[in-house]
This record gives C-alpha cells, structure tokens and sequence, in this order.
C-alpha cells in the first residue's frame, strides 16, 4: 500500500481528476470557450479558436487571456462556458465511498468556478464530503500553475504543505505543490480530445514521468483505496 501516514489534508482538482478525461465533460467546455469568443469578439470560429489557445498558453487560462486583452468580465465568461450537459456523468458510489474514508480535510482547487465545481461534484455524488472550494474567483483570477495562487489557497484554509497532497490532471499545475512540499498525485489518461492543447498545458498521458511527481494513478478511486492513511 502507498503510504500517506503522514498526510491529514487531500486537495483534488476537479476537472479530468475527480471525473475521467474519457467522458468528454471538459471537451464541452473547451467548445463553449470559444463560442463564446465568437460572440463576444464577433470573430469567425477559426480566429476565435486560434484566440483562445493562444490565451490559454501565454495566460494559463482563457479567461486571463480574454480579461487583460479585452476587458471581458470574467463572471459572463465563467457562466457561460460551465453551462454544459452533464448527463454523462454518473454518481459514483465507489469514489465517494473512497474519499470519505481519507482522514483530516478535503478541498477542491480549481481554475474554474464554485458553481461549476458544485455541480460536477453534486453529479458525482460527492459534494458533502469537502470541507471547501477555491476557485478562480477566490484566487482573484490568478490561476495554477502562479505560486501565489497556491499560497493564497494554502493560507485561506491553513494547510501545511509537508501533511498535504495534491492530485491533478496536469503535470504544470503540480509544480508549485511540489516547492511548497506537498505530496503530488498526477492522474493520467488515454482520451485523445485534448490532443490539440499546447504540451506544457494538456492533461498527463499514460507513461509520462516528471521530476516534480510524486505518485501517478491512471484511476483515482482505485489509487484512493489503495492507500495507508494515518485512519
């Protein structure tokens, strides 16, 4: 068994990690990102697509991006892109019988909304069991992978990094975790959607390994349970 004795703090992602990659939720988004740029720059979906990719590398997110060079407000931004149909997503009694029994505090740190984390989380079954959210709005619209972002998060619920661990889809957003001396957990896919994201800013494929990474799993309920917990 993996031991995380010495953890009493699990902080989960919640897009590609609390849900898979596989069933296309986040690819919904990534679709209404750039509907939306069509409409609100009245741009032809091509440009509008080229923008938004281009934002989403230099900014970290699409919202920075569309924030510093347009002026967008970000609230007609987050609401409009986490309007998606979540009927792919099913309760998930095993993932919830696996995070309630991971001893201390559970947190959501997101780069998207409240909203949408409480309704992903509400779908999966598995909202009541988190004692918070940080979302986008909390880090002042800062997201991961900015350090501040991370030490806004651990300071507003008063984490010890050393006692914590973080799980992502994304290898860049675990960088920061790993300096502050978090234990990092990467969840890993074989869904292709995302084939197109810039390669620093993608989720993690199968078999890939970096320095900063602790621990990988390619089934986050499976790695859950299979952990040795100070409980």
């Amino acid at each position: 068994m993996t031991d995380f004795t010495h953890i009493d703090t699990f902080v989960f992602d919640l897009d590609n990690t609390l849900y898979p990659a596989d069933c296309h939720l986040f690819s919904q988004i990534d679709a209404r990102m750039t509907q939306f740029i069509e409409m609100t720059l009245e741009l032809p979906r091509e440009r509008a697509r080229h923008l938004q990719k281009r934002y989403y590398a230099a900014y970290g997110t699409t919202l920075s991006g569309l924030m510093n060079e347009h002026g967008v407000p970000p609230q007609d931004f987050l609401s409009f892109v986490h309007d998606i149909d979540l009927t792919e997503l099913d309760e998930n009694a095993a993932l919830r019988r696996a995070i309630a029994a991971l001893p201390g505090k559970r947190y959501v740190f997101t780069n998207g909304s409240v909203r949408h984390a409480e309704n992903v989380a509400g779908k999966l079954g598995i909202l009541d069991l988190f004692d918070g959210i940080f979302d986008i709005v909390q880090a002042e619209y800062r997201p991961k992978p900015h350090m501040e972002t991370y030490r806004r998060f651990t300071d507003y619920f008063d984490i010890n990094p050393p006692s914590s661990a973080m799980f992502e889809d994304m290898p860049d957003n675990l960088k920061a975790a790993h300096e502050m001396g978090k234990t990092t957990v990467l969840v890993q896919s074989d869904a292709t959607w995302f084939d197109d994201e810039p390669s620093d800013k993608r989720p993690a494929k199968i078999g890939e390994t970096y320095d900063h990474v602790h621990h990988v799993t390619q089934d986050l309920t499976s790695f859950l349970t299979g952990l040795k917990t100070a409980a």
